[in-house]
């Protein structure tokens, strides 16, 4: 059903048992998958190709154009995976000529107020809670949890199954698995509570726990002790994952968590 107080342009490519309400904005160049719902007063702006079953709140924006003084006008896209949610003032850029989209996978959530700037890819079954900042060209694996209030520098990348606590600055790459916490942002053990959530059997979190005891609370740098992992653990899919994050950072992985005592104590 499309509202006859909405504005939905007549060449956009509107799917079966669609819903779009009063005072909604629908541009040329988009498509809407079936089953979708696009809540009063959303935009959806050229650029968007959603799939199935998604629900965009009241307010929320997809597919501005960046805020990147480089964007010059070239043809881009926002892309939304099938079964996703996007809340209220919401607000997710199209791509720039760096990767041409912007990406957000299947079953993902993406609370009030977030914003997902130029060329982010975000994984399946991601969920960003409130007010949560990704800048651009930002890569998150599947099954991501951020906080509240969580901010990411741009190009920086975070591994699948991670979890980010609410309020952190997140300046380095977050390895798979994680639990990434406190100021600066650090290694607070893996995501142990997720992976059990998710099936993982205590094997798995268990040989998972290892490799990231030698790579943060043992003598080794990063580098010796991926090279450790690598000769010494069994091969896993987990183990694979690990070791091909550490050694494809760019910017470096968060540090591990050292106490520090202030002048006050």
């Amino acid at each position: 059903m499309i509202s006859n107080l909405a504005y939905v342009h007549p060449e956009a490519k509107i799917g079966e048992n669609v819903t779009i309400e009063p005072f909604a904005t629908v541009y040329k160049d988009v498509v809407i998958g079936d089953g979708s719902w696009i809540g009063p007063h959303a935009v959806i702006m050229d650029g968007t190709r959603m799939g199935k079953n998604c629900k965009v709140f009241p307010g929320a924006v997809i597919s501005g154009i960046p805020q990147d003084l480089k964007f010059v006008g070239e043809d881009s896209t926002t892309e939304i995976g099938d079964n996703t949610t996007i809340r209220e003032c919401a607000t997710v850029n199209r791509g720039t000529a760096a990767k041409g989209k912007t990406a957000i996978g299947n079953n993902c959530l993406i609370m009030a107020y977030v914003h997902v700037a130029h060329d982010c890819i975000l994984g399946n079954n991601v969920i960003i809670a409130n007010s949560v900042n990704l800048a651009g060209e930002v890569e998150v694996g599947d099954w991501v949890v951020f906080g509240g209030n969580s901010a990411v520098r741009q190009f920086v990348k975070i591994g699948a199954h991670a979890m980010i606590t609410g309020g952190s600055l997140v300046r380095k790459d977050v390895p798979p698995f994680v639990l990434a916490a406190r100021e600066p942002l650090s290694y607070a053990g893996i995501n142990s509570v997720g992976l059990r959530r998710r099936g993982f059997t205590n094997e798995a979190i268990y040989a998972i726990q290892d490799m990231y005891r030698h790579i943060y609370q043992s003598d080794m740098n990063h580098n010796q002790a991926v090279n450790f992992i690598e000769a010494n653990m069994t091969q896993t899919s987990e183990r694979d994952m690990v070791i091909n994050f550490i050694r494809s950072a760019k910017r470096g992985i968060m540090r591990g968590f050292t106490s520090v005592v202030s002048d006050e104590d």
